[in-house]
């Protein structure tokens, strides 16, 4: 696989050294090794710290949402891989503003075992941490072991929800309960279309048929539950949108926000063409649409592919959903 880089041993350093330089306004390391990223203004007195972190190679996930009404920090681990316990304690200490902090992230176990572990170290420096592990992804466990499922691109809206929510000076308590409600509807599902390349590697990290595609496929290249021959967008769209359907599931007069997001290689323009349908099926269901994102917000290196999120939404949650916020890679104003 062809890239653009100097050297794999350098990729992750190079990568964060030129985010810093590129946004020194909007963010900065509290780490020798760059490895965790808070706003430049952190921390924010009064206010609950918002921190993510997960594996590099998802951009925008998961720095690319620290700024203005979204979050606080991110810790950054290597490709695909957790970042340590020290890094998330340092973003943890740097944006601690007297009201305890939200670990918001991805349900893996490295995730889990990590953050569990930074928090026990900040909870013994007197800093309350609440966590909350999205897992939104359908195709991942069966609605009876929803725990088990991982967290794929809802991690947008709940961060949205949250960092809304931290803004309007709530307390941790609120936050969290206001969080959990909103990703008690959220449900995303993905299709792959092709592999993707780790930099060290450099080959695929799972082979596909030309005309081949993974339905349910995971960020990392976690198997689906079908592969099977590629289907026209609005087929994909269809299968994809009932699975998510079923499995809360949304009701007429609902009103939900739609993510149509690309995996790293889709060119938007398909994405659209993903929406189309969507919007289409939802409206055909009496399901409307209030807010609509479509592009990259939750990406696998350069794996082709999309996957849909909806959320179920209520008055407080369109408000949240709502709220101005800005970050090097997302904005959205009031005239949104």
């Amino acid at each position: 696989m062809k890239r653009f880089m100097n050297s794999p041993d350098k990729y992750i350093d190079e990568m964060l050294e030129g985010i810093l330089k590129a946004h020194p306004n909007r963010l900065r390391s509290v780490t020798e090794d760059r490895r965790a990223i808070v706003r430049r203004e952190a921390p924010i007195q009064n206010k609950v710290g918002i921190a993510t972190g997960g594996g590099s190679g998802h951009l925008p996930i998961f720095m690319g949402y620290v700024g203005r009404g979204l979050l606080d920090g991110a810790a950054i681990g290597n490709i695909f891989s957790s970042p340590n316990p020290s890094q998330m304690l340092a973003v943890t200490k740097a944006i601690h503003g007297g009201k305890g902090v939200l670990y918001l992230y991805g349900n893996y176990d490295g995730d889990i075992w990590n953050f569990d572990l930074a928090a026990e170290l900040a909870d013994a420096m007197g800093i309350r941490v609440e966590s909350i592990r999205v897992a939104d992804d359908v195709a991942s466990a069966p609605k009876h072991d929803q725990d088990k499922r991982r967290g794929i691109a809802g991690l947008f809206f709940a961060y949205k929800v949250a960092g809304a929510k931290a803004m309007s000076e709530a307390g941790l308590d609120e936050v969290v309960q206001t969080t959990k409600k909103a990703l008690a509807g959220i449900r995303s599902m993905g299709v792959a279309l092709s592999s993707c390349s780790l930099p060290a590697v450099g080959t695929p990290i799972f082979t596909i048929g030309d005309n081949e595609m993974e339905i349910g496929m995971g960020i990392h290249g976690e198997p689906g539950i079908e592969r099977r021959e590629l289907l026209s967008a609005d087929e994909v769209t269809e299968i994809v949108l009932t699975k998510i359907l079923e499995d809360l599931p949304y009701r007429s007069g609902s009103e939900v926000a739609v993510l149509v997001n690309g995996l790293g290689a889709t060119p938007k323009e398909e994405l659209y063409i993903i929406f189309n349908r969507v919007f289409d099926l939802l409206h055909m269901r009496g399901i409307r649409v209030f807010r609509s994102y479509v592009g990259e917000f939750a990406t696998s290196l350069e794996m082709a592919g999309c996957s849909i999120t909806l959320m179920l939404l209520d008055a407080e949650l369109k408000a949240l959903l709502a709220a101005p916020a800005s970050t090097p890679f997302f904005c959205q104003g009031h005239d949104y």
